[in-house]
């Protein structure tokens, strides 16, 4: 009997920015992680290099990254069924981002939006070489796995393209050494948006503290924002993102987690208004991250265990990583080093 293909291995990274993911968060990518681990051979990372690109309080960052990789757990990844680890654990991504930047013109840098929009609002002259090399960096992070496919949303497509460019141009110059990665576009979630103003996507960067839902949220704080999210004129349970972009936004959020159509929603509430609309969607919220909340907990109450698992989990990808950068270096030139 002949053995099985071997999984296709997939990517991802979320930044540690914050001391809890919110709502936008877990749509978006950390339910997806989850099922992906199943059928992929996956490898997730807390980013933590990718956070300093703009400042960051030393305590504050240590801290927010094992709440990160906390929440992941909790969240339902298995560090025994994926590799979850701190980037800043694996060295080689630093090395080979200096690589692939000596690989790419300063006019691809440039036109990438991410540092267009970050640097937009501080000023270029304040912007960090860091947030200008981001792309470059991420562009590291997928490479040195041989990621066949990385999870993205639209917006990030633009950074994939670069990591694909960058692979094309390194194989063609020194020989065959890196997949270029294909995207694997999330399973399509509805943008999530800002519950005090439902025309702005929820963001942590841009939302006001009772816009945004954290997973790590109290149950009871989770029921006031909900209660206090805005909604439009009329009383009627119905999606209409022009005339009532709240509502619309709310509906999309109870859909997302129950995995009822919107349309069945609607029929759902037909005349009861929105105050039991609003108190069944909190409750659903608090019944979905009760759990990785209690999770969470009681991994950050073992602090040495949280860490050991990350170490466990770096040691495997350094493996992938060290041969990755073993034929970078000999197809470069560059000397391997004695051991």
């Amino acid at each position: 009997m002949s053995a099985p293909p071997p999984k296709l291995r997939v990517l991802s990274g979320i930044q540690p920015t914050a001391d809890s993911f919110h709502l936008g968060n877990y749509l978006g990518a950390l339910r997806q992680w989850v099922a992906l681990q199943d059928s992929y051979d996956a490898f997730y990372c807390v980013v933590d290099l990718h956070a300093i690109t703009v400042p960051q309080d030393p305590a504050q960052l240590s801290q927010r990254t094992r709440v990160a990789a906390a929440q992941l757990i909790g969240a339902g990844l298995d560090p025994d069924r994926c590799t979850l680890f701190v980037q800043s654990h694996v060295a080689e991504h630093t090395e080979l981002a200096w690589i692939l930047g000596c690989l790419t013109g300063f006019g691809e840098a440039n036109r990438m939006i991410q540092f267009k929009d970050k640097s937009a609002k501080e000023g270029q002259d304040q912007a960090s070489v860091g947030l200008f090399t981001y792309p470059i960096l991420q562009a590291a992070d997928i490479l040195l796995y041989q990621a066949d496919q990385v999870p993205v949303g639209e917006d990030q497509r633009q950074h994939l393209e670069l990591s694909r460019t960058l692979a094309h141009r390194f194989n063609h110059r020194y020989g065959q050494t890196f997949v270029p990665p294909q995207p694997y576009i999330l399973a399509e979630v509805a943008k999530i948006y800002d519950l005090q103003d439902p025309t702005a996507k929820m963001s942590k960067s841009s939302s006001s503290p009772q816009g945004i839902v954290d997973v790590l949220d109290e149950p009871d704080v989770i029921r006031r924002k909900i209660a206090r999210a805005v909604t439009d004129a009329g009383s009627e349970v119905r999606a209409d993102p022009e005339t009532k972009p709240g509502v619309t936004n709310l509906l999309r959020i109870y859909s997302a987690l129950s995995g009822e159509p919107v349309a069945t929603l609607e029929a759902k509430y037909t005349g009861t208004g929105y105050g039991g609309f609003k108190r069944d969607l909190a409750e659903l919220v608090v019944a979905t991250f009760a759990p990785i909340k209690h999770t969470t907990q009681q991994i950050l109450a073992d602090e040495a265990g949280l860490d050991r698992v990350l170490a466990h989990g770096a040691a495997r990808a350094r493996h992938v990583a060290a041969q990755t950068m073993s034929a970078v270096r000999a197809r470069m030139g560059l000397l391997a080093p004695l051991r």
